[in-house]
């Protein structure tokens, strides 16, 4: 039946899992703003509907058995959340949290490699995550474009502080990401007062227009390949090669993609498989061919064990989970 205001589920999903890890692909960065983990709880905000709704997973099982078990809290005052709301809910936390994606063939591939196998086994349970729309992602790619993570990541907080819905009695830092509507009437002055470049602010400005305005669909991207994604993705104002092999990991899901010119990938590569210092995009991109199709789960797995190094994520089984 229809709930008012709140409503709580459950989702079932093959075992090995881990939450704690699948979100620590999404924040990047303990400061994320947009994407929330207390240690037990993953939050976001989601616009479902055109209204905000709180969104908050816990994982209630998973170690040692066959299913692992997840609980979804929504949260959104006042409004009915119907069974329509609820399934839009699920197909977009599938599409998050990895919910069905299967890595044993790259599990099978990692076994003989000594350094993959050990970083693997160590986050066991992993399941690769994706932003909830392309251009979620490509706005992420534009703001990190050139920058330190940690900069990127201010960056998107102050967008999403700023033109982000928010939802009455929550804090002002939980706010959705926001959306194409809301950028496109961002004046780029105002961009550029938040930190972002003259040209930053002048692609954000464009491509929300272009998306809100039914002029492109970036949703659409999922049905071609990834040269055809690609090609249109480039033709995109300040959207450059890494640009586009970010949204096309990071948005589109294609697990193939490790974006060969990512300076944090890049030293990753060097600290764990000796990767030359001065080694370029061809020389990154014949070490993805190696692990093609799983070029991208390489490099969220090289993410993970620098996340481990910083101290901000366990490894083993990781954290102990509720019955």
């Amino acid at each position: 039946m229809p709930s008012v205001g709140s409503h709580q589920f459950e989702v079932e999903l093959q075992a090995p899992y881990r939450l704690d890890a699948t979100v620590w692909v999404l924040r990047r960065r303990a400061h994320n703003l947009m994407d929330s983990w207390d240690g037990a709880y993953y939050g976001r905000t989601l616009v479902i509907g055109g209204s905000p709704m709180r969104v908050r997973v816990r994982q209630l099982s998973g170690e040692g058995q066959a299913r692992a078990r997840l609980s979804v809290d929504l949260d959104s005052p006042g409004r009915d959340l119907g069974d329509q709301i609820i399934a839009q809910v699920r197909q977009i936390l599938e599409r998050m949290l990895g919910l069905k994606e299967d890595l044993s063939g790259f599990y099978e591939m990692a076994g003989p490699d000594g350094v993959m196998s050990a970083i693997s086994q160590k986050f066991l349970g992993f399941r690769p995550p994706r932003f909830p729309s392309v251009f979620e992602a490509m706005i992420n790619a534009v703001a990190c474009q050139q920058l330190s993570l940690e900069v990127g990541i201010h960056l998107l907080n102050r967008l999403t502080l700023n033109y982000g819905d928010s939802i009455p009695g929550y804090r002002n830092e939980d706010r959705a990401f926001p959306s194409a509507e809301a950028l496109r009437s961002a004046d780029q002055a105002d961009l550029r007062n938040l930190g972002f470049s003259r040209s930053k602010a002048g692609t954000i400005a464009l491509l929300a227009g272009q998306v809100a305005a039914g002029e492109v669909d970036l949703e659409g991207l999922a049905k071609l390949d990834d040269r055809e994604a690609s090609a249109i993705l480039t033709r995109f104002h300040g959207i450059g090669r890494w640009s586009t092999e970010y949204t096309l990991l990071r948005g589109l899901g294609r697990w193939n993609i490790l974006p060969a010119d990512d300076v944090g990938a890049r030293n990753n590569l060097q600290r764990r498989f000796g990767l030359a210092a001065d080694a370029n995009y061809d020389t990154v991109g014949e070490f993805c061919r190696a692990w093609w199709p799983y070029g991208g789960i390489v490099y969220f797995h090289l993410l993970l064990d620098s996340l481990a190094s910083r101290g901000l994520i366990a490894t083993g089984s990781g954290p102990t989970f509720e019955s």
